[in-house]
């Protein structure tokens, strides 16, 4: 099972402002141009994020992840009306072990720089595609929080785009 961490943020290393907008965003100029979204969706078998993720996700109107699984991760108790969608409080590893158990292979773990840190924190992220878009925000909501983990990643991919926006892929450094 992977959990890969893909998301955007600004140059300075904020994933959304203070309240979670995320409108600084750039839409693609080019005709067809939209990041590698497309193909990295169509790579995945489902879907985790945390509450605050999800509240901002139903902003859009329509369900921004159709035909996917999701779960969304939340202390509290919060109306889920989406098809697809499990309300979990459960710990990261026991999700991950869930998604083993349906046979899923890669799972996109969106936004949610606390949620990305606890499952930083214990060694579940397998891969990391950080898109850096050339925006500076100056405050907002950090890439991660502090984490005393060391991880050694490897660089397996990078794409440059003509609006200055580029992608990283990086994996965990192989062990040994």
């Amino acid at each position: 099972m992977d959990i890969v961490y893909y998301v955007a943020t600004s140059l300075d290393g904020y994933i959304a402002t203070d309240d979670g907008g995320v409108n600084w965003l750039p839409v693609p100029d080019l005709e067809g141009e939209d990041y590698g979204y497309t193909e990295f969706y169509a790579s995945i078998d489902a879907v985790l994020m945390g509450r605050s993720t999800y509240e901002k996700s139903l902003e859009f109107g329509e369900w921004v992840y159709p035909g996917k699984p999701c779960w969304v991760f939340s202390r509290q108790q919060i109306d889920i009306n989406q098809p697809d969608v499990t309300l979990t409080s459960r710990h990261p590893d026991e999700v991950v072990a869930e998604l083993k158990a349906r046979q899923l292979k890669r799972a996109w773990l969106v936004g949610g720089g606390r949620l990305a840190t606890s499952f930083r924190a214990h060694g579940l992220i397998s891969e990391y595609i950080i898109t850096i878009i050339p925006t500076m925000l100056g405050k907002g909501i950090p890439l991660f929080t502090p984490s005393d983990r060391l991880e050694k990643l490897k660089l397996v991919d990078t794409q440059t785009f003509e609006d200055g926006v580029i992608s990283l892929r990086y994996i965990q450094q192989p062990k040994g």
